[in-house]
């Protein structure tokens, strides 16, 4: 009979926790959830090309200027945590966040036998814009990449110029086989010799990207203290997730179930490889880069030497001192205070 008492007691607390919980979590993701006085906050999902992908659209003056942020991975969408970090620039533009195809709020398993071509990228991201365009009443739209999205996005206003006015690549990719060499020549100089590390350089391939060479650059990424979010995040993670005000119970399931191999095949087709920006350096508008001095996921190094081949009618270059491949989230109040000293000088 005491036992039964004592669970039915922790039955109870549980049951206030939660409920307590949940209050909280309604108060703050509702919050979030609202307008801005003179801007806009709306989610929607959009059929791009049969599939369905989600969006956000968020700012404080619907005369701002308006900015695709375009998420890294390929396939790692950043929409459980981004909103944080991007509405620190809504004050100077209209910012759609977006879930690319099979990733994030936009996941449907019912798309895992798709396969993904650059040409099925580009589409998307083409209807996307003219959606942006149309919706928004704007003629341009800037671009402003993460790792895999400054690929991606690079590739898009390379391809399409009379839609973009402004690009700016964080974390810039250039090249996924030359970055895979370089990761391993500057892994090669830190291990000095140290056996450990030597071994777990073995595993990476730049032909050929798996789960354990991935998971092995992390770990050397990690000892020598290049880590990819090497530096906490400037925010409260933990109500930054609880307060989502994008994610369901059901996102959240889906979040967890979502299968990433559609992507790591991905990784490893002549239909990703075929992003390459070698040779592809005449941008008609202006042309940004922002990395982190520490960011040899994406090397920097490499990074540095396409902006120099760079042909723009203005370009600029921002290395972020002591930053690593994650500086949008680990240093997101300095990203921000450095976007509003891009957009000053570019609108």
């Amino acid at each position: 009979m005491k036992f039964s008492r004592v669970l039915k007691k922790v039955a109870s607390f549980l049951l206030i926790l939660i409920s307590f919980i949940l209050i909280i979590q309604f108060i703050g993701s509702s919050r979030n959830r609202r307008s801005p006085r003179d801007g806009i906050n709306e989610s929607m999902y959009l059929d791009i090309n049969g599939s369905k992908q989600w969006i956000n659209i968020y700012g404080k003056d619907k005369n701002n200027p308006v900015l695709l942020y375009l998420h890294g991975g390929p396939g790692s969408s950043t929409s459980e945590i981004d909103y944080v970090f991007t509405r620190k620039w809504a004050d100077i533009y209209t910012l759609v966040t977006w879930d690319q195809r099979n990733c994030g709020k936009s996941y449907d398993k019912n798309q895992k036998d798709i396969k993904l071509t650059k040409e099925i990228f580009m589409e998307d991201g083409k209807v996307l814009t003219e959606f942006i365009r149309s919706y928004l009443g704007v003629d341009k739209i800037s671009i402003l990449g993460h790792s895999w999205g400054s690929l991606y996005g690079a590739n898009l206003v390379l391809e399409y110029p009379d839609y973009y006015n402004l690009f700016i690549g964080c974390g810039q990719l250039v090249d996924i086989k030359e970055n895979e060499e370089a990761f391993i020549a500057e892994a090669s100089k830190l291990a000095k010799g140290d056996e450990e590390t030597l071994k777990l350089i073995e595993k990476i391939n730049p032909e050929e990207i798996t789960r354990d060479s991935i998971e092995a650059k992390n770990k050397i990424l990690k000892k020598y203290g290049y880590g990819v979010m090497k530096d906490k995040p400037d925010y409260f993670m933990p109500a930054t997730i609880l307060f989502n005000p994008n994610y369901s119970i059901k996102d959240w399931i889906s979040y967890f179930q979502r299968d990433r191999q559609i992507y790591l095949d991905f990784f490893n087709t002549d239909e990703f490889k075929s992003f390459s920006l070698k040779g592809k350096y005449d941008y008609k508008f202006p042309y940004v880069n922002i990395n982190g001095d520490m960011d040899y996921t994406v090397n920097y190094k490499l990074a540095q030497e396409y902006f120099n081949k760079i042909r723009a009618p203005k370009k600029d270059l921002y290395i972020m001192k002591n930053s690593s491949h994650g500086l949008m989230i680990s240093k997101s109040q300095e990203f921000s205070d450095l976007l509003h000293k891009i957009h000053k000088k570019y609108q």
